[in-house]
């Protein structure tokens, strides 16, 4: 026993990857670009339905027309969806728009009571269920781009995924220990979920103010995997245990975004947790673990966006997307955004989902 005590002692420690080739993925680009209907949107989060068929939930989202490199004319809804289905070449994406009474072009989310709006974060298929974080927000006086702030955060349950998304049967929870409202400690949830076994890794964050961006650190939960909506059922990571009150949590790995992934990357046998540093930078950074709860290593520069040096620009939302990745590989999506509405709508080059395929050794 002392024997192996000692040999654990010295073990060396993991080996974590590093970046051989990261490039943009042009086929991908291509297929996320529309001319007419939806026509740019951020968020950009995927969830697989199948081996062929995954949902993408996206938050702003432009509809109407491009010409002459503009957006007009052109209207601006808080969430849509859309539809990859099949793999490779072949891949055939369908946008869904929903519309409200007079046909216009509505939210697919909205909240029960009709306060603020939804934004989406990650999803979670189990048991022929599709769960979908839903962060609420509402409008500050402050404008431009940042004029908002959080309020709650629900989880909706769509009874039939498969069917198309105009005719999804929601339902809405609101989840009982999230906290958006207060500015000294938010807590999030649903930023990525995992699927490890029989259970479902939801990861958030916590935010506490920052000298120039929030502090936002790593937060763990998991629960059986077809049991989201059962909120008693959630325990969350605490020095390495799991404990059923979330005020014992404990978090890890600063510097985080409020939109990530975590993903397990076969090739390597490792967790990657991807993000964008301090959520607003031209730097996509990941991290690795050897198991779903960390420890997580430093952080690994995966890509620089150069649409992020441009100072009436900036880049966010930097995510992977596992079901389009090789077995040592990430697909990463970004989005680019600029400080105010008017360049977005007359520069049809700004605020589509941007991708980039990067290699890991």
């Amino acid at each position: 026993m002392t024997t192996i005590l000692l040999l654990a002692a010295f073990a060396a420690p993991p080996q974590w990857p590093r970046v051989v080739d990261a490039k943009p993925e042009e086929r991908l680009n291509a297929l996320f670009r529309r001319r007419e209907g939806w026509i740019g949107a951020d968020g950009a989060f995927s969830v697989p339905l199948s081996d062929t068929r995954s949902v993408w939930l996206f938050s702003d989202t432009w509809v109407g027309h491009i010409h002459d490199g503009k957006r007009k004319p052109v209207a601006l809804v808080n969430n849509s969806v859309a539809v990859l289905d099949g793999v490779g070449a072949k891949a055939k994406l369908t946008f869904h728009i929903h519309h409200g009474a007079k046909n216009e072009p509505v939210a697919r989310f909205t909240p029960p009571d009709g306060q603020g709006w939804f934004w989406l974060f990650a999803g979670h298929f189990a048991n022929d269920q599709l769960y979908i974080f839903l962060p609420r927000m509402t409008k500050t006086d402050t404008g431009g781009a940042f004029g908002f702030r959080g309020v709650d955060l629900w989880l909706a349950t769509v009874s039939n995924p498969m069917a198309e998304p105009s005719r999804w049967k929601i339902t809405y929870a609101k989840v009982p220990f999230a906290d958006l409202a207060t500015a000294e400690r938010k807590i999030a949830f649903g930023s990525a979920v995992l699927t490890v076994g029989d259970y479902a890794y939801v990861y958030g964050y916590e935010e506490t103010p920052g000298k120039l961006f929030p502090q936002r650190r790593l937060l763990t939960a998991r629960v059986p995997r077809d049991k989201l909506t059962d909120f008693t059922a959630w325990r969350f990571h605490a020095d390495g245990e799991w404990k059923a009150n979330v005020q014992k949590l404990t978090a890890q790995a600063e510097g985080l975004a409020t939109e990530f992934s975590v993903s397990y990357v076969r090739g390597l046998k490792q967790y990657a947790l991807v993000y964008t540093e301090f959520g607003l930078s031209d730097r996509i950074v990941g991290r690795f673990a050897t198991t779903p709860d960390g420890p997580w290593s430093e952080p690994v520069l995966l890509y620089r966006c150069p649409e992020g040096r441009d100072k009436t620009t900036f880049t966010y939302a930097g995510k992977a997307h596992p079901q389009l990745a090789g077995e040592r590989e990430l697909v990463i999506s970004y989005a680019v955004n600029a400080f105010e509405l008017a360049p977005v709508i007359n520069n049809a080059e700004l605020y589509w989902p941007r991708f980039v395929r990067v290699q890991l050794q």
